[in-house]
């Protein structure tokens, strides 16, 4: 089949489009993306078999998007370079990553009524109330989140199928859409094995780490991840754990309230922010780890996602520390692969890692569970199983 995904945004990087396209490529599928360009990137190039055509946009469309949902110039100006995608790669069906550019691909392809496959990456209405500039004038009362939601829901009844990142996700959905219950379908955020299987290590990293006691987060380091806790721990923690590090990969524009807070705190010798890092050095932070933590705040769009990360860890035999939102919560008493820790609770967080700490028996336990898990049942090469189904049996 040939299959166009449209993603408003540039391409790469983007490891769940690129993990779907490619998982089909490989089933005999051809995958057509349709994806944004804002410099002087390649119109059309072949990327792992996938079939990318770049699309001319700019900062004010970029702007425009937030708008999506209050005034239509965004969706005026999508739909038209989604109809010549769709008249130019003569694709068979359409599959949407996540909402923002939904309404768009639905316009364009009037004309052409061919299935539409709707992928929500996040609980998008849940995560934009998180935005900074929805607290404030004037987007705060610009932007609805409900109106979004609302769209959500005609989005997904107009869609042949829908795939969701989680079952905490789905079940959310299934309880607001009853009717709509036998189209959702999960293909959840999971890791490649060549994550684990094909990775060289940095020995700078591993040198500079080996008589250290690390506790690592790896991605997003926005507010709501929760790395104040963190921090905050280190308080107590440094007299218990002379050796204690706190190593942070990956940054946020909010990483200024973080250093504020370390500085305020006199912490400057326990924690590391090593900004972004390239995906490839990875591996070499997570083995020099004691314990790799996912501390996120609590709300509707945590509460229902799993944050990649977490299966990194897993997968190289890591006991975690996740806060008790509720998706991350379950994976990981289920699987025995690490403790829970009451979300914003400083002592609750300082209690369990000095419990990992004292124990090292059982931070072997919880890493090994964690790896099986990961290695025989909860890899890409497993769970990209239902998409291949999914497509397989779509016209049908």
């Amino acid at each position: 089949m040939k299959i166009g995904m449209i993603l408003d945004a540039a391409f790469p990087p983007d490891p769940r489009v690129e993990n779907e396209a490619v998982s089909l490529v490989h089933a005999g599928h051809q995958v057509f993306l349709f994806c944004l360009k804002y410099a002087d990137e390649k119109t059309s190039e072949n990327i792992n078999g996938i079939e990318v055509r770049r699309y001319a946009s700019n900062k004010l469309e970029y702007k425009l998007s937030a708008l999506a949902y209050t005034v239509p110039f965004y969706t005026f100006l999508m739909q038209h370079k989604i109809h010549q995608f769709i008249k130019d790669t003569k694709i068979e069906a359409l599959h949407i990553h996540d909402i923002r550019i939904a309404q768009a691909v639905y316009n364009a392809n009037k004309k052409f009524n061919l299935p539409i496959v709707l992928d929500l990456h996040d609980n998008m209405p849940e995560v934009m109330k998180l935005y900074p500039h929805l607290q404030k004038f004037p987007g705060k009362y610009i932007i609805s989140p409900k109106k979004w939601k609302q769209k959500e829901e005609e989005f997904i009844k107009k869609a042949t199928k829908v795939i969701s990142v989680s079952p905490e996700f789905i079940e959310t959905l299934q309880t607001r859409l009853p009717s709509e219950k036998e189209k959702f379908i999960l293909v959840p955020n999971t890791i490649r094995a060549s994550f684990f299987e094909d990775y060289t290590i940095d020995i700078s990293i591993t040198e500079r780490y080996k008589n250290k006691f690390v506790i690592l987060y790896l991605g997003d380091t926005h507010i709501r991840r929760g790395l104040q806790t963190a921090i905050s721990s280190l308080v107590n923690l440094k007299d218990k754990i002379p050796n204690v590090k706190l190593v942070i990969v990956g940054k946020n524009t909010t990483d200024t309230i973080l250093k504020q807070q370390v500085e305020d705190l006199k912490l400057q010798e326990f924690v590391d922010f090593e900004g972004w890092q390239n995906v490839s050095l990875f591996q070499s932070y997570i083995l020099t780890s004691a314990v790799c933590i996912s501390p996120l705040h609590r709300n509707l769009q945590h509460d229902v996602a799993y944050a990649n990360k977490i299966f990194q860890y897993m997968s190289l035999a890591k006991p975690l520390l996740v806060s008790d939102a509720i998706a991350q919560k379950r994976l990981v008493e289920r699987t025995n692969s690490g403790l829970v820790h009451q979300e914003k609770n400083i002592n609750d967080f300082s209690d369990k890692i000095l419990k990992l700490f004292s124990d090292e028996k059982l931070r072997a336990e919880l890493g090994a569970n964690g790896k099986n898990f990961v290695r025989n049942e909860f890899s890409w090469e497993q769970t990209s199983k239902k998409l291949l189904h999914l497509y397989d049996n779509l016209l049908s």
